[in-house]
């Protein structure tokens, strides 16, 4: 079936359970879902209180090589692992992202798996969903209209209208907006100054959501965002404008973790989707948390190469969350092992194992980087039906020589009758209890060191540069007791350095850092690198030219 229907037509045709029957499966009462239709639902604050108390199953982290493309499949893998633990007995959850509308109609036209291997309803999924994403950009924008109304009605907290930190956000990819002059048209608009927009999955809101534990937490967090600052520099902070109640009030509905489910009819948590090369790239810690109380297993993902979602996930996420992941799944293609050796896309059908073995140095660092966490890692062969035997082997042999264990996965056409062998190596590893995570750099080390920590041991570059006045800023920062902060790097996802088209395993390359950022209610420093942009544009020619409703009334183009 998977062979010739599009992910679109096979997420159509799915048979889909009540959703209640689904939280049933965890445990979950029905009185403690909120369900938004029959196949989706919201899980209760009071049931996650609730289960506090209970000891946590297993995390597996599913991450990848740099992304090309040829494709990966990273979200496909993880749902695929979900239902293979499953099938061969265990109770497992599989944790994943919301989808942004931005690249959706950008350049991916979906984000939910793929073939065999999806978590449905895929439209709803893809597009509004439950209103998360919504609730975070009136959230974030509340706010960005209460600095200006304040600043309009006398400024009576002194704050320097060249120093509001605080940008706007929409969901969507549009580079007309990442500058803009705003309160032009005279004394009744405001003050003229220069302001911009995001995108809401690298706002800090969306980043709080995703990492707060609860309301009470989630307010706080908010309150501690820092809007800009006085002419002496002296920071100003949302509780001071009085917006953090008001803005917990539109996140209410928006921090309790939603629950889909599989092809296959296991339960999938879908929740927050912060960017992983301009943000943390992880989902919310609310879902990943909650089900490590109710399941044995728990398969997440985190976005693009394990050079910037994995690093996140456990820099961040596990730093902040306490959480200790028991393996790692890193994702691999035949295909993009080719063309990291140098082969053009239109000629990767051919079988070339010299190319295979040239681009597995990709692969390579990114095992030993994730071995650097103390975590040990399985390699899942994508597979794809032009993969000759030989080529398989080629990257079975060398991800032997460096230590791991490469398994080929046909869940995308099989779905988790294709994936068994990888959930038994799964648990395999999980069980062993060989797993002895530690972050890459301690709380206390200095902030550019940290950034330059990452640089030096995940990227393999020479050095971190950057201008006086940022590391000025990091030191002012420092000297303003945020120095433990962990550091969040927005850079490419295509490449260790910053240059997207440098391929393969790149090494002494300098990473410059053109400017620094405080999100101090989520919790971390972002360091922005050479080019990466914290609103996307949108590419020549964009999906949502294809998107449309056909005439049975049914979305076309969402793949």
């Amino acid at each position: 079936m998977a062979e010739y229907k599009s992910d679109i037509e096979i997420a159509r045709a799915a048979s889909k359970m009540p959703i209640l029957e689904i939280g049933a499966k965890l445990g979950i009462p029905s009185e403690d879902l909120l369900p938004y239709g029959h196949d989706k639902a919201k899980v209760s604050a009071d049931f996650i209180r609730s289960v506090q108390g209970r000891p946590n199953g297993k995390l597996v982290l599913v991450t990848a090589i740099n992304p090309t493309p040829a494709g990966e499949g990273k979200t496909t893998t993880t749902v695929g692992l979900g239902d293979g633990l499953n099938r061969i007995g265990k109770k497992a959850a599989v944790c994943i992202r919301e989808a942004s509308l931005g690249p959706n109609f950008g350049m991916k036209g979906g984000a939910a798996g793929g073939g065999m291997a999806q978590v449905v309803p895929m439209e709803d999924m893809n597009l509004h969903f439950t209103g998360d994403f919504h609730a975070i950009t009136a959230a974030h924008n509340l706010l960005s209209a209460m600095i200006d109304n304040h600043i309009y009605w006398g400024n009576e907290l002194g704050i320097d209208t060249r120093r509001v930190a605080w940008r706007r956000v929409m969901d969507m990819n549009d580079r007309a907006l990442r500058e803009i002059v705003c309160s032009l048209g005279g004394v009744a608009n405001g003050f003229p100054r220069q302001g911009g927009f995001d995108i809401t999955v690298a706002s800090e809101v969306m980043a709080i959501l995703c990492l707060a534990t609860d309301l009470k937490d989630l307010e706080k967090r908010l309150g501690d965002i820092i809007v800009g600052y006085r002419r002496d520099k002296s920071p100003v902070y949302c509780r001071d404008i009085k917006a953090d109640g008001a803005m917990t009030v539109l996140l209410k509905d928006a921090m309790q973790p939603n629950l889909v489910q599989t092809l296959e009819n296991n339960p999938a948590f879908v929740h927050g989707g912060p960017f992983a090369n301009i943000a943390h790239g992880c989902n919310s810690v609310a879902a990943t948390t909650t089900a490590l109380k109710i399941a044995d297993y728990v398969v997440t993902e985190a976005g693009f190469g394990a050079d910037l979602g994995a690093e996140k996930f456990f820099n961040i996420k596990c730093r902040k969350a306490g959480l200790k992941p028991a393996a790692v799944v890193i994702v691999a293609t035949v295909r993009a092992m080719k063309m990291n050796g140098g082969v053009n896309k239109e000629d990767l059908g051919k079988e070339n194992v010299d190319a295979v073995n040239r681009g597995c140095a990709n692969l390579g660092r990114h095992i030993e980087n994730v071995k650097q966490f103390g975590v040990p890692a399985v390699v899942a062969i994508n597979h794809f039906t032009t993969d000759t035997e030989v080529e398989i082997q080629a990257m079975k042999d060398f991800v032997a020589s460096q230590g791991s264990e490469a398994v080929l996965c046909k869940h995308w056409a099989n779905g988790s009758a294709g994936i068994e062998d990888l959930a038994e190596k799964v648990v395999k590893i999980a069980e062993s209890g060989s797993a002895q995570f530690s972050p890459l750099y301690p709380d206390e080390m200095k902030l550019f060191d940290k950034i330059n920590t990452i640089v030096q041991r995940i990227y393999r570059g020479s050095e971190a540069i950057a201008d006086k006045s940022v590391r000025d800023q990091l030191h002012a920062w420092e000297a303003a007791g945020y120095g433990h902060l962990p550091v969040c790097m927005a850079k490419t996802q295509y490449s260790f350095s910053t240059d997207p088209n440098l391929r393969g395993a790149p090494t002494g390359h300098a990473v410059p850092v053109r400017e620094v950022r405080l999100s101090a209610g989520a919790g971390f420093i972002v360091a922005i690198c050479g080019e990466i942009m914290t609103m996307p544009g949108l590419p020549r020619t964009p999906s949502s030219e294809k998107i449309r409703l056909n005439d049975e009334g049914f979305i076309e183009g969402l793949f």
